[in-house]
């Protein structure tokens, strides 16, 4: 990850997770959407995706997840359980950040209260009889900052601040404690376990993180560098590096997945090497099985170009040299619908027939011959009743930055798997029953059933999806449970 590409972010400082699992053992935690229970407000959708962008391009990304309905939810939220006794709190599931961090008791101008209809939780190092704070001189920092920081003496916390491009910052220091997953024992069933893992403490919040609007307890980053958790994890020989997620947006629920997946197969392309975010090549884009005339270099990739993929930012940003032309394409479908605006930012039409029968599908081509097919229903969604809005965004009438970034999120990623093999420099997909079960292999050889859990009641759907992932981590051998 080359930082000086990015100036304008400050600093990045990433959490290293050390988590003791059994061998065999398959860890699950639960998730749900971040706009759970709340109206279809799609200003707040928009707004959340350009601060998002803003994140994206700068040092750290924010979150994993999100729903394939605007109109209905957006970002996902994981339920954890630190300390012992453990509690409860409610972490961002993140693609690209390293980080895992939860306010701290002490935090200023941290969020007592969220609009999301959760319960927010301070981290009280002192509560917990299996915390332990983490010093300048311990071999944590000192690999966390390529050395030992200035000043450093014997007694001194170790320290982390981050700033990101939207303005917003997280400022703390870094404990150890435990952490509680579900672990899975058989196919499809569970019990609890401890690991020992080490995140930032939140002493100071500000922008964005500091809202009520949108608070949770902190993030729980799952990015590709060197000090990841899942990179640590792997590092220790205790998981494989890749991760797997199916978002259901059609029944609720879903699956997060840490480890091989053997069923079902994927298609897969690689990733560009030495980016901040999990970027790959594409090579066309189709509207009804014709290939769009567009310029070549609009699939460059490098500094602020490329394709991302990011189910953590709920629409799809196209540059306007693909934007433009594929509206014109799939409008030219249907001259007789009337547009309009809704909140001055999406572009929406009355149709009371069947999406699907009256509007094309969208392909999009990758290196290695790996194509993503977009359906009517992933890229329209519902508004009101024969009430449909695109799923589209002109990043060209973004940021500067971001005005040629190809960036795909949940829109298209919706009902199907998506694995990042980082091991193996490939992100795959296939189109999937996100409801349905998949099927894991550990170090051993074992096989797990793994299926969606759905934290919703049937009366919650109707103004917002409740999800879960399931998380897995396959533990080595000789991994012991804390």
């Amino acid at each position: 990850m080359d930082l000086k590409k990015w100036v304008w972010a400050v600093l990045v400082v990433l959490a290293v997770a050390e988590v003791g699992l059994v061998l065999g053992n398959v860890v699950s935690f639960e998730v749900q959407h971040k706009f759970a229970g709340r109206g279809r407000n799609l200003s707040a959708m928009m707004s959340h995706d350009v601060r998002r962008r803003g994140r994206l391009l700068s040092a750290i990304d924010l979150q994993l997840g999100g729903n394939g309905r605007p109109s209905d939810a957006g970002l996902y939220f994981a339920k954890i359980g630190l300390g012992n006794p453990p509690k409860d709190y409610y972490v961002q599931v993140d693609t690209g950040s390293d980080l895992l961090w939860v306010n701290c008791v002490e935090c200023v101008k941290c969020p007592t209260k969220s609009d999301l209809g959760i319960e927010l939780t301070l981290y009280d190092p002192k509560a917990s009889s299996t915390s332990s704070y983490v010093y300048c001189d311990q071999d944590f920092c000192t690999s966390t900052y390529e050395g030992q920081l200035p000043g450093c003496k014997p007694g001194l916390q170790c320290q982390y601040n981050v700033v990101y491009g939207d303005g917003s910052a997280t400022a703390g220091y870094f404990v150890k404690d435990d952490i509680q997953f579900s672990r899975v024992t058989g196919n499809l069933q569970t019990t609890l376990t401890n690991g020992s893992v080490v995140f930032g403490c939140g002493a100071k919040q500000s922008g964005e993180l500091g809202s009520s609007s949108e608070a949770v307890d902190g993030i729980l980053g799952f990015g590709e560098s060197n000090s990841s958790i899942i990179s640590q994890l792997a590092a220790a020989g205790k998981v494989k590096k890749i991760f797997s997620h199916c978002l259901d947006n059609v029944n609720g629920g879903g699956i997060f997945a840490i480890g091989e997946v053997v069923s079902p197969k994927v298609n897969s392309t690689p990733m560009v090497p030495n980016q901040q975010h999990y970027n790959v090549v594409m090579k066309e884009v189709d509207v009804g099985g014709e290939a769009l005339d567009l310029p070549t270099d609009v699939f460059e990739t490098g500094d602020r170009k490329g394709t991302i993929i990011d189910s953590g930012t709920t629409l799809a940003y196209l540059p306007e040299a693909i934007y433009d032309p594929l509206m014109k394409r799939i409008l030219g479908e249907r001259p007789e619908i009337k547009l309009h605006s809704v909140e001055e930012q999406f572009t929406c039409f009355k149709y009371n027939d069947n999406v699907d029968d009256g509007f094309p599908i969208v392909r999009f081509y990758f290196e290695g011959s790996v194509s993503l097919t977009v359906h009517p229903h992933d890229y329209l969604f519902p508004i009101d009743d024969n009430a449909w809005c695109f799923g589209w965004i002109n990043g060209g009438l973004q940021t500067k930055d971001s005005k040629d970034v190809i960036l795909l999120g949940d829109l298209v990623l919706s009902n199907k798997l998506v694995v990042y093999d980082i091991e193996n420099q490939t992100i795959g997909w296939t189109e999937y029953n996100c409801s349905l079960s998949i099927k894991v292999k550990d170090e051993s050889g074992a096989v797990y059933s793994v299926g969606p859990h759905n934290l919703s009641s049937a009366s919650s759907l109707k103004v917002g999806v409740l999800l879960t992932f399931l998380s897995i981590l396959i533990a080595l051998l000789h991994s012991s449970v804390h």
